[in-house]
């Protein structure tokens, strides 16, 4: 981007914070208008009212906002509807529409602004929150490269994007990266137990878990051009202990345990977009 975005976000719980706080981090901003009732976090306390203003009624927001060259819905879906009736007649007809929020469709946004309307959608993850996130992103027909360079702008600053061409795919991309922070969670957790099953005490276990996944994934990072096949292969010794392991990893379906998940994922995915 050749200026710095006048960004109107709509909603600053967990994943609007996260956005909020890269985009302060990379000063990619030269405007951010807020709207959420519950108000600003007290983390942005010091951005207040420049480069951050924040309103708490959505009228008022809408009088307020100016026009803004892109406006990021991540507000709950149970409120959407009311959010944007409420702000659709202040948004100018070039702006764009950048979408974060989960088992929200394309076509439903182009009902509320209208088919004409550039609209992006776009699946973060947790990690955004710390810069270590990756948003999957489609756009509907009025989306131009400008638009784009403005999504990626706005969402490189809380991790890495990607695009694909079929809405469709955001369930199991939803599946796999957005819910994914979960498994991985959930893995930390086994392992801590296993290792307090085997006799380690069980702040001991956790520690070696949780710092075990750190390393590990900071290995996969940066040895990025390695396949994950390859990183595990370099840790297991013919006949040694992550060989006997992996022996009762590999042949207790595991892979079958997590294409099952993924697949349940990607359908309740579908039936929250429906």
């Amino acid at each position: 981007m050749t200026k710095n975005l006048n960004i109107a976000l709509i909603g600053c719980g967990k994943m609007g914070s996260a956005m909020l706080r890269g985009w302060l981090s990379a000063k990619i901003e030269d405007r951010v208008t807020v709207l959420d009732p519950v108000g600003l976090p007290e983390e942005f306390a010091a951005y207040a009212p420049n480069p951050v203003t924040h309103y708490s009624d959505a009228a008022r927001f809408s009088e307020k906002a100016g026009k803004a060259d892109v406006y990021v819905m991540a507000v709950k879906p149970q409120i959407m509807d009311e959010v944007c009736k409420t702000i659709a007649p202040a948004i100018p007809g070039d702006a764009l529409i950048l979408s974060i929020a989960a088992g929200q469709t394309i076509g439903a946004f182009e009902s509320r602004f209208g088919a004409d309307k550039a609209i992006i959608r776009a699946m973060p993850n947790t990690p955004a929150a710390i810069g270590k996130g990756i948003s999957v992103a489609v756009g509907n027909t009025p989306v131009t490269d400008t638009h784009k360079d403005m999504a990626d702008t706005l969402l490189q600053s809380v991790g890495q994007v990607e695009w694909v061409d079929r809405e469709d795919l955001l369930d199991p991309v939803t599946a796999v990266s957005g819910s994914g922070p979960a498994y991985v969670f959930l893995l930390i957790e086994t392992l801590a137990k296993a290792g307090e099953n085997a006799g380690l005490d069980a702040d001991f276990a956790m520690k070696l878990a949780r710092q075990t996944v750190i390393g590990s994934a900071a290995l996969a990072e940066q040895e990025s051009t390695l396949p994950a096949s390859k990183l595990r292969e370099n840790v297991t010794s013919p006949g040694g202990t992550t060989a006997a392991a992996l022996d009762i990893l590999m042949d207790g379906k595991w892979q079958d345990i997590m294409t099952a998940a993924i697949a349940a994922a990607t359908k309740r995915s579908k039936e929250l977009s429906s």
